[in-house]
């Protein structure tokens, strides 16, 4: 753990109740007596930003780049240390992003392979968006890691879109049944855990209390690792 204060600096807004709950885990995973025992955040919380899978899938032209970019340089001339990004699929322009500022952006995907390595776990279920899945963007780096994964068939990819965007997204009650299914669907090819790799999925696990063994919160891991960066304690950590 460090020990030197740092700011973090959170490129949020994608979506913005993800970026509220990414703060609460902040929040309520630091070992604080007093508000000066949290970690000082700079935010952006940009909601008009360009749709990542739509812009990834060729869906539309609007490339959403420019504005995060935008912000990382914010976020730097505010006085942030380093940046995290309370999404998923907005690694797909990780390295763009990360060319055009002089401090580190800790990456929510390597991040959460890591955790999943470090629990001695070998084959992982990744739920994601169609963006992130179709850039093959956790795919990678759990090559990388030599980490198995199983993604899900098309039917229930685009049952779990239809859950991130029309209920997650629109704020409404989501179809904890159809969820599981494409859980299921997933875990019965050997996987040890769920990558919940869409922050919006991170919401779903919080509002049901979903295992924290099975399910592996990109968001959860993010806020940790936030945490340890800012030469903070964690108030709990569940192996």
């Amino acid at each position: 753990m460090e020990n030197v204060k740092k700011v973090v600096g959170v490129i949020g807004g994608l979506g913005p109740m993800a970026t509220v709950y990414f703060l609460e885990y902040v929040i309520n995973l630091t070992d604080a007596k007093k508000d000066q025992d949290h970690i000082d955040m700079v935010i952006t919380n940009h909601a008009t930003t360009y749709d990542r899978t739509e812009y990834i899938i060729g869906k539309s032209k609007n490339n959403p780049v420019d504005t995060l970019i935008q912000d990382a340089k914010k976020l730097e001339a505010s006085g942030a240390d380093f940046i995290v990004i309370a999404c998923n699929t907005a690694h797909y322009f990780y390295n763009e992003i990360q060319e055009n500022v002089n401090i580190p952006i800790v990456s929510i995907l390597e991040e959460t392979v890591e955790h999943i390595k470090s629990k001695g776990l070998n084959k992982a279920g990744i739920l994601a968006t169609h963006g992130t899945i179709s850039s093959k963007i956790y795919q990678n780096i759990c090559k990388e890691k030599s980490l198995d994964y199983e993604i899900l068939d098309e039917d229930n990819q685009n049952s779990l879109m239809d859950i991130i965007y029309n209920q997650v997204k629109k704020g409404k009650k989501v179809d904890i049944k159809e969820f599981y299914n494409l859980v299921n669907s997933i875990k019965n090819r050997d996987c040890d855990c769920v990558i919940l790799g869409c922050t919006e999925l991170s919401i779903i696990k919080n509002d049901n209390n979903l295992d924290d063994e099975f399910y592996i919160d990109s968001l959860d891991v993010l806020a940790r690792k936030t945490i340890e960066k800012c030469g903070k304690k964690i108030r709990y950590y569940v192996q």
